[in-house]
């Protein structure tokens, strides 16, 4: 069994995983919109160009996605996507590269469990938990 995270956006899924693939240093292997589904005679015009499914892979993470049609989008709450790094520089890169035009919720820094901790609200919408634990 795996649980991958499913991010909903609002017209911005492309570009956020456009900029996730850098920061994780992956591969989006798959992405197409709703234009390109077989459904596309069936949907409004300004919802073609919309991502229906994106797919990135990074070691072993996948990240998937999609644009939530625009009645059915909420801006996320209550969860968060985490992150968890061996290396404090790694957490430190992760973070300042989220952090970037989005929102600290609690800059990184060392907790009584992690050498380096920290959560935020990216520039899409999507909060994230960066963790890197201290040796047990």
């Amino acid at each position: 069994m795996t649980i991958n995270p499913y991010l909903g956006f609002n017209g911005q899924c492309e570009a956020a995983f456009r900029f996730y693939e850098k920061v994780f240093g992956g591969k989006i292997v798959a992405m197409f919109t709703n234009g390109e589904s077989p459904m596309a005679k069936d949907m409004p015009a300004d919802q073609l160009s919309r991502i229906m499914h994106a797919r990135l892979i990074f070691g072993d993470n996948v990240l998937m996605g999609g644009d939530a049609p625009p009645e059915y989008y909420t801006t996320p709450q209550g969860m968060m996507v985490s992150v968890n790094v061996d290396e404090p520089t790694e957490a430190e890169r992760i973070y300042a590269a989220l952090v970037e035009n989005g929102v600290a919720k609690m800059p990184i820094g060392e907790t009584f469990w992690a050498l380096r901790f920290a959560m935020l609200i990216d520039q899409f919408g999507t909060p994230w938990m960066i963790n890197c634990e201290k040796p047990m």
